[in-house]
């Protein structure tokens, strides 16, 4: 058998092979539209079984790589390009964030229900650990009946920010239990973060395009934006933030570094370097948010810019919204210098963490196989990433870009000159399609022709919608 002797932690014989004609479409020795050997020639050239190749096969039609032609073969399938690099103003400006009432109007619809739901960064509920979390968390409020509905600790349940340290090497740092602060939500880290190192009419840099809901954060605060140009394959550019530096006084720099939204990419380890070296220079915070980091593709966790930290100065960021349960409301941050402060932000604003989901979340960490989980979780995403792609490919104008994730389930869909992502998500709305326009992740005109949509929700239903949107699109 071509199976015999496998284990359930070892990749089987179909899923190499599937993977190794992956690997060679992504290297470019077969191009899209090209036929790739047959199964009878597979078959005999690997000595296997042709039922294993078929498996194999199976496994790239549905990662979105191939398809099949009747009476013809397997062929490689066309997708869209990725964006490129948009250039940047020299005239680079602070800006005050202004969201009027359009994009308010936006942020309410997408909060509404939806037959399709392609607008947010949330995961899938069918594809996390549900019942495992609800059996976890009545058996903890059963064991630590007080503690459940007591407030934790100011910095939280310590079993939990000991689980969070000792992952802490995975991601190129070593910090302790006692440096971390547990938050409700990635969004309260960040926003204690910018509490703790801005105040009112000061200008942080951020990477552009950017996450709306810190738009919408810094507003709230009465900061100033300057965007910082930033691409799918390298992030925000660090040299365009050097030259900014010289001439826009910047209290602080918020970055998605590792697997951005809204484009996905992660930054590579040099620039991530580059950028702590450089704000250390000018003594400027990073406040960094992690929170899609542990949903990386590739079998090595990419390094934060904490790794890099020599002085202090990142501020990181991360919760389990993402991997776990967005509703638990449950993050973390590790603040460097600024703890003191940040620890008093908290005391003065939301006090700590939900006490039952820290519980519940502790627990699941110890003895619940989260790594387990992390890796079905991102089989499902490189899976329908790719098949999302290949969708888009199929059914939108002719020079649209989409981008290639390294992780996690957005894509940053960049479509033909002229075409306006506002018009589209308002024409999709009415037909129960809810995509996120690119204007809400910028406070310039630059993004007019983008949407970003979300992978972690896959069926005919929604390969039916991008085809839809599609047909909208052109």
């Amino acid at each position: 058998m071509d199976h015999a002797g496998k284990t359930d932690s070892e990749p089987l014989l179909y899923e190499e092979i599937a993977e190794r004609i992956g690997r060679q479409i992504e290297q470019g020795a077969y191009r899209p539209g090209e036929r790739i050997p047959s199964i009878r020639t597979l078959s005999t050239n690997l000595r296997v079984s042709i039922n294993t190749v078929m498996g194999a096969y199976a496994r790239l039609e549905n990662a979105g790589l191939v398809e099949a032609r009747p009476q013809s073969g397997y062929y490689v399938r066309s997708r869209p390009p990725e964006p490129e690099a948009r250039p940047y103003d020299d005239e680079l400006a602070a800006k005050t964030v202004e969201f009027g009432p359009r994009i308010w109007r936006i942020r309410r619809n997408l909060a509404r229900p939806c037959p399709v739901q392609l607008s947010g960064g949330a995961p899938n509920p069918a594809l996390l650990p549900i019942a495992k979390l609800n059996r976890i968390m009545a058996a903890q409020m059963r064991l630590f009946p007080h503690e459940s509905v007591s407030y934790s600790p100011p910095a939280g349940f310590e079993r939990l920010r000991t689980q969070i340290a000792r992952r802490s090497p995975e991601s190129g740092c070593t910090f302790s239990p006692k440096d971390i602060i547990v938050t409700s939500g990635g969004v309260e880290g960040v926003t204690l973060a910018l509490q703790a190192t801005c105040r009112a009419g000061d200008t942080v840099a951020i990477g552009s395009p950017v996450y709306h809901t810190y738009l919408a954060s810094i507003q709230g605060m009465g900061l100033k934006v300057l965007e910082i140009p930033s691409s799918p394959r390298d992030g925000l550019n660090v040299d365009v933030l050097a030259y900014a530096l010289r001439q826009t006084p910047v209290r602080a720099c918020l970055i998605l570094a590792t697997f951005n939204n809204p484009l996905g990419g992660v930054m590579p380890d040099n620039r991530k370097r580059a950028l702590v070296e450089l704000l250390a220079r000018h003594d400027i915070p990073l406040i960094e948010d992690d929170v899609y980091g542990d949903l990386g593709y590739a079998p090595q966790r990419p390094f934060t810019c904490k790794a890099f930290d020599k002085k202090g100065l990142v501020l990181l960021c991360s919760s389990f919204s993402k991997t776990l349960a967005p509703g638990y409301r449950v993050g973390w941050i590790v603040p460097g210098r600024f703890q003191a402060k940040i620890e008093a932000l908290k005391a003065c604003f939301s006090v700590a963490a939900p006490s039952p989901t820290q519980l519940a979340l502790a627990e699941f960490l110890t003895n619940g196989g989260y790594d387990r989980h992390l890796r079905t979780l991102r089989k499902a995403y490189v899976r329908q990433v790719e098949q999302m792609r290949a969708a888009i490919g199929r059914h939108f104008p002719k020079g649209t870009h989409v981008t290639r994730p390294e992780g996690g389930s957005v894509l940053w869909i960049e479509m033909p000159a002229g075409t306006d992502g506002l018009a589209l998500h308002e024409r999709a709305l009415k037909e129960g399609i809810a995509v996120a326009p690119g204007a809400m992740f910028t406070l310039g005109d630059q993004y007019r022709n983008c949407i970003r949509v979300n992978a972690a929700f896959w069926s005919n239903r929604v390969e039916a919608a991008i085809a839809r949107l599609g047909k909208l699109a052109k």
